[in-house]
């Protein structure tokens, strides 16, 4: 093969951002708008679906010993325990074959997950989401209609804690428009395509 066929490796996208800042809806926009060849890689997790979500869809829905299974055998390029209950872990094999092939791959996930791949692969491009202001983040995680308030409490204790870490990322998006974050969004992607700048 020569270097004018070769396939450039597309860029792994970090995200990460507190429950309720919105981060699942802007990707979703951003691919919806753009014409960058992206795929938001599917994450595991040992929680259970809430209503209306499909295994493979939002998340691939495993039992415990099944996702202890996969740490074992190193199947995970990341993974930790979130708001002290559940797993939450990224497949090697969502990513990897996929960046091979010239597609950027974006991964939603929390802070713990995004430390790990961060050290793991330094070819990667690291974004922050925030809501405008703290309130909103409760008030969206009510809105849902999925948690309890002891949940919402533990969230909102959890999003404290990742808000503290913003600073360890390179981009960081307020996303009180979700046209304009996820314009900004697209602007950061289009870079990592285009340079490989971070």
């Amino acid at each position: 093969m020569n270097a004018t066929s070769a396939i450039a490796r597309g860029p792994l996208i970090i995200v990460s951002g507190p429950s309720g800042s919105g981060k699942t809806t802007l990707i979703k926009r951003l691919l919806a708008m753009t014409m960058r060849p992206l795929r938001h890689s599917v994450s595991a997790t040992t929680r259970a679906p809430r209503p209306g979500e499909t295994d493979g869809v939002e998340y691939w829905f495993w039992d415990r010993p099944r996702f202890e299974a996969a740490i074992a055998a190193g199947e995970l390029l990341e993974h930790a325990v979130v708001h002290g209950r559940d797993y939450y872990g990224t497949l090697k094999s969502e990513v990897e074959p996929y960046r091979a092939r010239g597609f950027g791959v974006i991964l939603d996930i929390d802070v713990q997950g995004a430390e790990q791949v961060r050290a793991k692969i330094p070819d990667h491009v690291s974004v922050f989401i925030t809501a405008a202001d703290p309130e909103d983040y409760a008030r969206r995680l009510r809105s849902r209609g999925a948690d309890s308030p002891a949940a919402i409490a533990r969230r909102m204790e959890t999003a404290r804690a990742e808000l503290a870490r913003a600073g360890e990322y390179r981009h960081q998006i307020r996303n009180d428009d979700l046209e304009t974050a996820a314009a900004e969004l697209a602007a950061v992607i289009d870079q990592a395509f285009e340079t490989g700048v971070q």
